[in-house]
């Protein structure tokens, strides 16, 4: 394989097939679950030339790879024998967790219930948005079968998103995820969602179980009531587990889960859980109508920094419940800035620098941060020069501030990039608020373009011959590799074994 060479050698730095509770991976990173962190030697990752860099945040050891993350993660499971229903799983690290504060779990929480399906629902998202154009520009009808079929391709995912909820959550949670999935499945199965109808209908009946009252909401979509429910019902299996003889308790366990669960979840799980996510809805609203113009300026200065430490995941289900629950958000797009922010100082140092590798290298990362992706300009361009990490944040915080002014808004959920103005036409057609993140997002990337080109870069780095070292790879593990450059002013002899970063330290003070 491909990358098989990288994976095992990833598995031995992290201090071996013993040491990894769990793993997964989203769009950059592996995210890894470890025992004992001080076995992973940090260093000699980050020397990789497969690596971008190491970020250990969210009680998650986090491994920076770039676009073909989902390659090196597959060559990974290969390299262990591991196959999807066998992979480690959060039970196995339960003791572990149990150290973690509860920050650090339910970031590791969040990105392990919503990495897995983060590709499919960014094309989801995309897919509405161009629908929604197709739409404003009379170029479709939205009584043909054309529309009726993409909108379902589009439309399906979110629908059911208890039932792929339940999927993950339950893996998450380290219980049978079939066995959540079923739960999921009963919150969006077609009788529910008729007695929801005919409970709102003038004059309806109100119905029982058991002589208990039943209110039937409509859960499609939804997203806290599964995930609650996914970790009473993996705690419930796992009692169960437990006393029940092994003979039986194959099948035993999921019925007792399934005639426990269900009725709970309709009777107390699911209203509660919808009141919270109205009451989480509520909340976001009321902070983000007293000042939408501050939310935006500082939500586009932070987001990159948030990213840097994966702190975004807990954003995550606001975004996600306000779609659910008032039908738009207004987070999401106060967030485009702050991505072409980052790319914008990428390009600005593809502008200006000389040198051929960076050139290359920050050429690279500017296509994958327009369509989202922005590690590998944050950590190979525009992070190692300061500067024009600074200057992205500035244009993000401007950018932001305006997108806020015009209370912009998406009305489907996908990954943040240039598509994501797709996303933002509401059913009425354009108007001001798509006109206004459209402006925002442009001068974040020019403002930190023009700034970068300006200010960004010092001479060594801007001249063919010479620059500071940068230690960071290019966006894929294969392809290029970066400036490596010392400025012709140090001296350092063969035999000296100095750190990397004190020699560029001591390059900068001469």
């Amino acid at each position: 394989m491909k990358y098989q060479s990288l994976a095992q050698e990833i598995i031995i730095d992290v201090g071996g097939k013993e040491n990894i509770v769990s793993l997964i991976h989203c769009a950059t990173r592996l995210r890894f679950k470890l025992k004992d962190r001080a076995l992973a030697d940090i260093d000699k990752i980050k020397a990789n030339t497969g690596v971008i860099t190491v970020v250990e945040s969210g009680g998650q050891f986090q491994v920076v790879i770039g676009n073909n993350v989902g390659e090196v993660y597959q060559a990974i499971q290969h390299v262990l024998r591991l196959s999807d229903a066998s992979a480690p799983t959060a039970e196995a690290g339960e003791k572990e967790e149990k150290k973690e504060n509860f920050f650090n779990r339910f970031i590791d929480v969040v990105s392990g219930i919503f990495t897995p399906f983060l590709g499919i629902m960014a094309a989801s998202g995309i897919l509405k948005g161009f629908l929604s154009v197709a739409i404003v520009f009379n170029w479709i009808s939205v009584e043909s079968g054309t529309y009726r079929i993409l909108y379902a391709a589009s439309d399906s995912l979110f629908y059911f998103f208890p039932l792929l909820l339940g999927y993950t959550a339950g893996k998450k949670f380290g219980g049978n995820p079939f066995i959540t999935m079923g739960i999921g499945g009963a919150l969006v199965h077609p009788i529910i969602i008729s007695a929801f109808e005919t409970s709102t209908a003038v004059g309806a009946v109100s119905e029982h179980f058991m002589g208990i009252p039943i209110t039937f909401l409509n859960y499609s979509s939804s997203v806290i009531p599964i995930i609650i429910a996914a970790w009473f019902s993996c705690k419930l299996e796992k009692k169960l587990n437990a006393y029940s003889p092994a003979a039986i308790k194959n099948f035993t366990t999921p019925l007792i889960c399934l005639i426990l669960m269900v009725p709970l979840v309709f009777i107390v799980i699911g209203p509660v859980a919808v009141w919270l996510s109205q009451l989480l809805a509520d909340g976001y609203q009321a902070i983000y109508a007293f000042a939408p113009v501050l939310a935006g300026a500082v939500m586009g200065a932070i987001w990159q920094i948030c990213v840097i430490f994966g702190l975004h995941w807990s954003l995550v289900p606001v975004a996600v419940n306000n779609l659910t629950v008032i039908g738009h958000d207004t987070l999401v797009p106060l967030l485009l800035p702050a991505v072409l922010g980052q790319t914008g100082a990428a390009f600005g140092v593809f502008l200006r620098t000389r040198e051929a590798k960076l050139k290359m290298l920050s050429g690279s990362t500017v296509i994958s941060g327009l369509f989202g992706i922005t590690e590998p300009a944050v950590y190979s361009v525009t992070l190692p020069y300061r500067r024009p990490f600074v200057f992205g944040c500035i244009a993000g915080a401007i950018g932001g501030a305006i997108v806020g002014y015009y209370q912009s808004a998406v009305y489907s959920m996908g990954l943040v990039n240039i598509l994501t103005i797709t996303q933002m036409i509401p059913p009425s057609g354009l108007d001001n608020t798509v006109w206004g993140a459209m402006i925002g997002a442009l001068l974040a990337f020019v403002v930190s373009t023009v700034l970068t080109w300006k200010f960004g870069l010092p001479a060594t780095a801007i001249s063919a011959k010479a620059g500071p070292t940068i230690t960071t790879p290019p966006t894929t593990a294969s392809s290029i590799t970066t400036p490596s450059i010392t400025a012709p002013t140090v001296t350092i002899p063969v035999t000296t074994n100095v750190p990397a970063s004190e020699i560029g330290r001591e390059a900068e003070r001469n």
